[in-house]
């Protein structure tokens, strides 16, 4: 290779002190002058690889492109790769904090050459940037190389001038990497930074290797074989480079630092960490700001990605994230929720480089404060149990394992946030026995549903994927197709025939009803043959593309090998259709409105309504509403053709499509284009959808939104209604409105004053009667008399429908007129029994209140009462008992005689 190309950065001092962003600018920069595409971070929710739980690697979404499934324009490319190792088998998270180079978020620099250059040039590429891009001295480098490898041994010798004793061959799998079982592997080479002697710990492949002093700057892989089966391996026809850098670690060797934590980077967000919480960066806290800087970046990062906090998957990890970094926090003192803010110091921080967190920072900044507020609640109460029973423990010992599933079940404390509370104590926490109560919960679980087949069934449908392959859909360009049958199900089992009455799931060769996913319910219709009719009411789909019809077969006998024209109910599907295109619009015009945080968290698409959950801080306005709905129909109004074409992931998204986070995506897909051309974007909606919709935007006909409310923790639910669904509310709700209108005698128009009016000329009628009726039932008792029960002056009344709030002021009114020294009265309004018992100052010694309404209560088949010794209420269900209540509260007065 010759002579690299000029850069911008080459005149810099050997020495000079590179912050993090500069050192990431010239490495993407410096590939970029050597014909490398620079290409974007791809998510942390991997989008071509579903055994990941998160992208761990640059190399993940170059994946497809090196086993020849997928090809790119380019062949060479450099990326600043965004990666998370918190779960699974790269699960950092324990020792976070504690190393001085465990993270659970860090950034992979890595140049990638895709079947064009090999190992001489990757080894040229990188001992250039390192040595006189970036001016480490040759001196303080060795390499180790693959044992078998004497051709990457003998290009350090030649390009990099190390002598032997430099170049250290590993020979175990350290060295030699695999992208599975089988499939492409080739040897690795790492360069090493020696710090010096007077730093512990040895050479890699030394016993002493785990020490400080050798640190791994650069991994690089040469895929030179194709592996299959195991252990047999023959050479790619077209070798491939992958390499991996490690930033926060390159960062700390060039600013001169030994630890991670003190790059600039680091040092701002554990700075901030201090100043939030008065506690010294360098203090008993001094790991706990570290967690802090640390889970802080994986936290946003997740959440830009398209991650919430929740119970399971992905979002349960970050709750893990959160709730350890939350913990530290709360030690250092912090009361009140304080997390969120030191968001924005991470993105002054890390924002130009990564955009994401600046348009996704309201919904970062919310969930990070919800999340906390409730792990506040549970807090104090968790580490109050933990230190009870850690107090009870012997020194060394184990805290048992239910007390850590009571932890986590009760006070949603993560197994590793207990194990985290521990550290220092000497204790440990029972893993086995954590486990074992985790798996008694969950056999408690399924004990509702064992025995019921759904296993045996979803087994069922397994062996039906891998014994005829995957449904062929066809129902984006038609709604009726000729198929054969390939199997026939009954309860838990394939049969070889199903007769008239039968409940039956069906699987055929191709088809074109749509198997339920995505939001979008599945296809009903029927399956006919001569002689035979099977009625569709589902369609889902199992095992991943096999697609099931279920239904029940309604005229003679249906088999296996049968040819069937299977046809679906198009008025349905049409309704379906256009509520699932308005829901592409709405989608993209809530964007619009709030923000690009917007993203979708779920969707139902049926043929009555849509139901569409996003990721939104706050309620959303009514007036924000009318604007989005307005905005819809606009857009169907302009009637614009709805596009759908197939591509890469990647063409999708450079083209501006949305991909929804956490769905899986093939080779190809569909994306989905609505609306003209807008600014620099082919269409106003474009997205990656599998599912069905309309030709044209204006065949949606009508959109109405019907309600908008939180589901969870920064999730909002939209419900609206599309098309015939649309006409028939509005029609529905004019025809209401005239019918008010009509009995207010008014128009329309007139019809909200007229109904104000109304209801405030109630509201002062009310008022009226209310006050009538206290004075005619003041009267009534008066005009009654008085009697004497075993020397008490007493006053009853049965007022009737005087509704019960009057009874306590009508009791005080006729207290005051001094006739009386107790006085009890009974509502019989809406046919219960409500009754009020009131005692003059100077009989409060002598009579109890309370006691003469339960009294009263129990002759009218209640129980209960309450109130003080002057002035008490109850009631009764048997209004019709009212008078043997009075009787019973006059028997008891007398026995106090």
């Amino acid at each position: 290779m010759g002579d690299h190309a000029p850069n911008q950065f080459q005149d810099r001092l050997p020495h000079a002190m590179l912050t993090t962003n500069e050192i990431r600018t010239t490495f993407l920069e410096y590939f970029a002058g050597k014909g490398h595409q620079i290409v974007p971070s791809s998510s942390l929710v991997p989008r071509n690889d579903p055994t990941l739980l998160f992208t761990n690697a640059g190399m993940v979404q170059f994946k497809n492109v090196f086993t020849g499934q997928e090809t790119r324009p380019y062949s060479r490319a450099t990326t600043a790769q965004k990666v998370v190792r918190a779960g699974g088998k790269h699960n950092d998270l324990d020792n976070v904090g504690y190393t001085a180079r465990h993270h659970t978020f860090f950034e992979m620099m890595g140049n990638f050459s895709f079947g064009d250059y090999f190992k001489p040039e990757a080894i040229e590429l990188a001992w250039t940037l390192v040595t006189k891009n970036f001016g480490l001295p040759k001196d303080k480098l060795l390499v180790t190389v693959f044992a078998e490898d004497e051709d990457a041994a003998g290009l350090w010798r030649k390009i990099a001038g190390l002598d032997d004793s430099r170049i250290i061959r590993i020979p175990t799998s350290d060295n030699f990497w695999r992208m599975g079982d089988t499939g492409p592997c080739g040897p690795c080479s790492e360069i090493f930074y020696d710090h010096g002697p007077d730093v512990p710990g040895g050479p890699p492949g030394s016993p002493d290797e785990d020490g400080d002093r050798f640190v791994e700057i650069w991994n690089l892989v040469f895929m030179q074989y194709f592996e299959d089966p195991p252990g047999v391996r023959s050479p790619l026809p077209r070798p491939s480079i992958d390499t991996g850098l490690g930033l926060e670690r390159f960062a700390a060797i060039l600013q001169g630092k030994r630890d991670n934590y003190d790059t600039d980077t680091f040092v701002a967000l554990i700075q901030a960490s201090a100043d939030l919480t008065g506690q010294s960066i360098e203090g008993p806290f001094k790991a706990s700001h570290r967690v802090v800087a640390d889970h802080l970046r994986s936290t946003a990062f997740l959440i830009a990605d398209g991650v919430l906090p929740s119970k399971d998957g992905r979002g349960y990890v970050l709750r893990r994230i959160m709730r350890r970094a939350m913990r530290h926090l709360h030690m250092m003192g912090t009361r009140e929720p304080v997390f969120y803010k030191l968001l924005p110091v991470l993105i002054q921080q890390m924002g130009q480089a990564y955009p994401e967190l600046v348009q996704s920072e309201a919904l970062i900044r919310e969930s990070m404060r919800g999340e906390e507020e409730r792990f506040k609640a549970m807090l104090d109460r968790g580490l109050g149990l933990l230190a009870d029973e850690t107090e009870k423990l012997t020194p060394g010992s184990a805290l048992p394992g239910d007390v850590a599933f009571r932890l986590y079940d009760t006070f949603g404390f993560p197994l590793d946030l207990t194990q985290d509370a521990l550290r220092g104590s000497g204790h440990t926490v029972d893993v086995d026995g954590f486990d074992a109560a985790m798996t008694v919960q969950r056999e408690r679980a399924r004990a509702s549903w064992v025995g019921s087949g759904d296993t045996a069934l979803e087994t069922v449908w397994f062996e039906a994927r891998d014994k005829f392959g995957a449904s062929e859909f066809l129902g984006y360009t038609t709604e009726q197709a000729d198929a054969e049958v390939q199997a026939v199900v009954v309860g838990n089992g394939f049969v070889k025939e199903a007769t008239v009455g039968a409940e039956v799931a069906v699987m055929l060769n191709q088809t074109p009803f749509y198997g339920e996913s995505g939001g979008q319910a599945g296809d009903t219709g029927t399956l006919t043959a001569k002689g035979l009719r099977v009625t569709i009411t589902d369609t889902q789909k199992k095992a991943g593309d096999l697609i099931v019809h279920y239904g029940t077969v309604t005229e003679g006998t249906l088999r296996p090998g049968l040819a069937v024209t299977a046809t679906v109910d198009h008025d349905r599907r049409s309704a379906i259709r256009a509520h699932h295109s308005a829901t592409h619009l709405l989608h993209e015009a809530l964007r619009r409105k709030l923000g690009t945080h917007v993203a979708q968290k779920g969707s139902l698409n049926t043929p009555d309504r849509l139901r569409f959950d996003v990721s939104q801080p706050r309620p959303i306005t009514a007036e924000e509403l009318a604007d989005v709905e307005a905005e819809v129909n606009r857009l169907i109004r302009a009637n614009s053709q709805v596009v759908t074409r197939s591509m890469t992931p990647e063409e999708a998204v450079a083209e501006g499509a949305m991909a929804l986070f956490g769905e899986k995506y093939g080779d190809e897909v569909r994306v989905v284009s609505m609306g003209g051309p807008d600014g620099n974007k082919s269409a106003w909606s474009i997205e990656l959808c599998g599912g069905t919709h309309v030709g044209r935007t204006g065949d949606i006909g009508l959109f109405r939104i019907t309600s908008e409310n939180g589901v969870s923790a920064g999730v909002r639910r939209i419900e609206a209604v599309a098309g015939k669904a649309a006409e028939s509310l509005s029609i529905a709700t004019e025809q209401r409105l005239n019918q008010m209108a009509a009995m207010m005698k008014v128009g329309v128009a007139e019809a909200p004053e007229r109904l104000a009016l109304l209801l405030e000329e109630r509201r002062t009628m009310e008022r009226q009667i209310s006050q009538l009726q206290r004075q005619l039932a003041a009267g009534n008792v008066a005009s009654a008399g008085v009697e004497t029960v075993a020397g008490i002056r007493l006053a009853t009344r049965n007022v009737g429908d005087t509704a019960p709030r009057e009874l306590k002021g009508l009791a005080e009114t006729i207290l005051k007129q001094g006739n009386a020294d107790v006085v009890v009265l009974i509502s019989t309004a809406g046919d219960k029994g409500s009754v009020v018992a009131g005692v003059a100052p100077d009989a409060v010694e002598k009579v109890d209140a309370v006691a003469l309404v339960r009294t009263a209560s129990e002759a009218m088949g209640g129980k209960g009462g309450g109130g003080r010794r002057d002035m008490a209420q109850a009631g009764g269900p048997n209004a019709g008992a009212a008078d043997a209540a009075l009787a019973a509260v006059r028997d008891a007065l007398a026995a106090l005689a």
